[in-house]
């Protein structure tokens, strides 16, 4: 079976354009459905972030009104897996050949630091490159915007993808005073963005690229991932 790369954001806050610090961290959905599924098909799952450094979790995702009736399930599947992985690879020591797929979660930590790292970006154009699975749930696709060649193009400008959309990010009481908002930056570089209702299943597959809205979208979207990896083996 192959392996598989979920790399996390480093960040534990999200600076606003007042000034102010709103804590964040990975959300648990979209860590732990993706590795259930993957792990449930038979694949290795490695974790890695900017240094190796451990993201806290976002307590939102751990509320119920907010994530659901499902989600202590979600975070008791999470804490496991990266307690049972142990430290977390560091981004600038992986090798993209080591790798069938690359996963990108969610929480706002994409937004802070992944969306301009140099070596998740360098990582994702030689997976892209080379055929190599890429999936980013939610708030996840921020992270593809840091894959820019060397002449300063966007490498996925022109791809089809869903990401948290600004209505989502309304709804959710984040879009005032947030820097940038994802959907409309993605669109202004040159994503061919689309998106369904709020809060409800939604993915968008471009080739090797699958991509997801919002948490519920995490768990169809390794499934589809899933399905590619079986027929590539198969």
């Amino acid at each position: 079976m192959s392996k598989v790369l979920i790399v996390m954001s480093a960040a534990s806050t999200w600076e606003r354009t007042d000034g102010s610090l709103y804590p964040t961290g990975y959300w648990a959905e979209e860590l732990a459905a993706p590795h259930e599924k993957f792990v449930e098909a038979g694949h290795v799952v490695d974790f890695a972030s900017p240094g190796g450094v451990a993201q806290p979790l976002d307590q939102h995702s751990a509320d119920p009104e907010i994530a659901g009736p499902d989600c202590a399930r979600h975070v008791a599947h999470a804490e496991r897996a990266l307690r049972e992985f142990g430290p977390l690879l560091e981004l600038g020591e992986i090798s993209i050949d080591d790798y069938a797929a690359v996963v990108l979660p969610g929480g706002h930590g994409p937004v802070v630091d992944l969306y301009q790292d140099a070596d998740l970006g360098r990582l994702l154009i030689e997976a892209d490159t080379s055929g190599k699975l890429i999936g980013a749930v939610c708030h996840g696709p921020a992270a593809l915007l840091s894959a820019v060649a060397p002449d300063g193009r966007w490498h996925f400008a022109g791809r089809a993808m869903a990401a948290f959309t600004d209505e989502e990010e309304q709804l959710f009481g984040t879009a005032e005073g947030a820097p940038w908002l994802l959907a409309s930056r993605l669109r202004e570089l040159g994503a061919k963005h689309s998106g369904g209702p709020a809060y409800q299943p939604f993915t968008v597959v471009d080739g090797t690229l699958f991509t997801g809205q919002n948490p519920a979208s995490s768990g169809p979207m390794a499934d589809a991932m899933v399905t590619a990896l079986r027929q590539r083996e198969a």
